[in-house]
């Protein structure tokens, strides 16, 4: 993909989404960076001079149309990058429906409701989705239900959409990573009840890494699922 290519992000604010914006943004392509609220919008704008930002609240997905409706919008997107998250644990017993729905929303419906809403100029620019999805969508573990349903989902979500949009030249590819330093991460090690060490984990550079790969690849080809594990 070369330069002065436009990039549509969700979760640029900190961890794997920054690096990727951090990367994009200095190699001079179009960011325009989701954000949650218009304060966490201009945080992002300061951030990255140039760039354009999109509000919108991922836990409420039913809104987002609406809300994109009073904003100005990219007439390109060359890609859209799903890497915002959330995550929390517990056993099935004690999961509330809140708890499903929030981590459903953002993980699974989000993205579903940007893809579409951004489909037409995709397809325009035989653009590229890129799902960030996680280790818990390929298997999931004791306290894991939600969040690793909600990462399930996404992989369904990236396959189909890359069975329904191969033929028009759109590329889809699921990155899957292990644990990653973050505030993501630390958020889970407080969870678990554990001590958390940065250095013991993937540093969001090299999953950005990893991402720039994909997106740069010629279209001769095509990487549909990658999974990037911690090389400690």
């Amino acid at each position: 993909m070369a330069g002065m290519a436009t990039h549509v992000i969700t979760g640029a604010g900190s961890g794997i989404g920054a690096a990727v914006a951090r990367r994009l943004h200095a190699r001079g392509d179009d960011l325009v960076l989701h954000a949650r609220d218009a304060g966490r919008a201009k945080e992002l704008a300061a951030e990255f001079p140039g760039g354009k930002t999109l509000v919108g609240d991922l836990a409420d997905p039913d809104k987002l149309s609406w809300a994109f409706s009073h904003q100005s919008l990219p007439d390109r997107v060359d890609s859209l990058l799903h890497i915002a998250g959330v995550v929390d644990l517990g056993p099935v017993g004690e999961l509330t429906p809140k708890t499903w729905r929030h981590q459903l929303n953002v993980n699974l419906v989000a993205p579903a409701e940007l893809t579409r809403h951004f489909l037409p100029q995709l397809r325009a620019a035989r653009g590229h989705v890129v799902f960030v999805n996680s280790g818990a969508g390929l298997n999931a573990h004791a306290g894991w239900s939600a969040y690793a349903a909600s990462k399930h989902g996404l992989k369904a979500l990236a396959d189909s959409l890359r069975h329904e949009e191969h033929a028009g030249g759109v590329r889809v590819t699921s990155v899957y990573p292990g644990r990653t330093a973050s505030p993501m991460q630390a958020k889970v090690h407080q969870q678990e009840g554990k001590e958390y060490d940065a250095s013991q984990w993937i540093d969001p550079e090299s999953v950005a890494t990893t991402i720039l790969m994909a997106l740069d690849l010629p279209r001769d080809a095509e990487v549909n699922d990658l999974t990037v594990r911690p090389g400690n």
